[in-house]
């Protein structure tokens, strides 16, 4: 069985996935994060140049195997900021030509989603929120289909946008939670879904109006949730009837949040399909995921010896990736 490496860069996270037989051996990463303030690309990119050399020898302790062991080398090729993305694809490069083995371009997104069938889910819809990424994803007819997605931010870039106008730092998300998680009115905001994609600029905007005029903040972290999540959950339901699907995967970051997973798990019992979540370690970006999907890509046939051919791709959509493994 062949021990495949993965590297994962596409923003905040610089993670290193060992994989063996679709067993995760190792599962290692290093965050970038701010007191206050955003994410910007160049900065993140040295945090990954900076730690990637730890990132790989503490993976390589966790695994229990030598370096040497490793057959291929898979990579989030795309998508994700190019700064972060070229850290990742140099590194790649960098212990393939030591090992003298193939490289693996992998999809970040589509590596959510295949993680998922740890959980035991066969065919799914997959609902896949994260910073930059909200989409609503199933197999059909050789590709991974996008039913529906935002039409402006992800999810995730949204909640973040809002924590730093409220100077919270980076990453938001946790802490708009545990705020929400102590209001107790909710405040109408602007709901924006077409079929099954999603926009959150008007809400954005809402609630920056209404914090500036002393609206209570735990209120409007509480209404946030609970008017995005909704739109997610509707998407996501929608998506379930129109495939015929039984099974809906979460995916990305944003689903650590438990209100969120709350909200899937009731719609889900009400049409009698069933939900899957891996666990938070598998759910934020991770060099673990783009391991197991490079190891079905290995398998598969799917690599590349000339590593002169490979590059990144920021802008490479879900959809535009033949699924030649299944």
């Amino acid at each position: 069985m062949p021990t495949i490496l993965g590297i994962e860069s596409t923003a905040h996270t610089f993670g290193i996935g060992i994989v063996k037989n679709k067993k995760i051996l190792a599962n290692i990463k290093d965050n970038f994060t701010t007191e206050s303030g955003g994410l910007i690309p160049i900065k993140v990119a040295e945090h990954h140049r900076a730690v990637a050399e730890g990132v790989l020898k503490s993976a390589i302790k966790k695994s229990g195997i030598k370096l040497e062991e490793v057959d291929a080398v898979a990579f989030s090729q795309g998508p994700g900021l190019a700064p972060c993305l070229l850290e990742g694809k140099k590194f790649a490069k960098k212990i393939a030509e030591k090992l003298r083995v193939a490289i693996i371009p992998v999809n970040h997104c589509i590596a959510h989603l295949e993680i998922g069938q740890i959980t035991g889910a066969e065919n799914p819809v997959m609902l896949y929120v994260s910073g930059a990424n909200t989409q609503v994803i199933a197999y059909a007819s050789g590709k991974y289909r996008v039913f529906g997605e935002t039409l402006d931010l992800g999810v995730g870039n949204f909640i973040d946008t809002f924590a730093r106008y409220v100077g919270l730092g980076f990453p938001g998300g946790p802490k708009i939670q545990k705020l929400a998680e102590k209001g107790k009115k909710y405040i109408e905001l602007p709901y924006s879904i077409k079929g099954m994609d999603v926009s959150f600029t008007g809400m954005q905007s809402k609630l920056r109006q209404l914090l500036d005029k002393g609206e209570n903040l735990n209120n409007l972290c509480f209404s946030l949730q609970e008017t995005a999540f909704t739109m997610l959950v509707e998407a996501s339901e929608r998506a379930l009837a129109h495939t015929g699907k039984k099974e809906l995967l979460l995916g990305g970051g944003v689903v650590c949040n438990s209100r969120l997973q709350e909200m899937c798990k009731i719609m889900c019992k009400e049409r009698g399909a069933k939900l899957f979540v891996p666990e938070p370690a598998l759910l934020q970006d991770n060099g673990a995921m783009i391991a197991y999907l490079g190891e079905i890509m290995f398998k598969a046939g799917i690599k590349e010896k000339n590593l002169n051919k490979i590059d990144f791709k920021p802008r490479q959509r879900t959809d535009d990736v033949e699924v030649k493994w299944k």
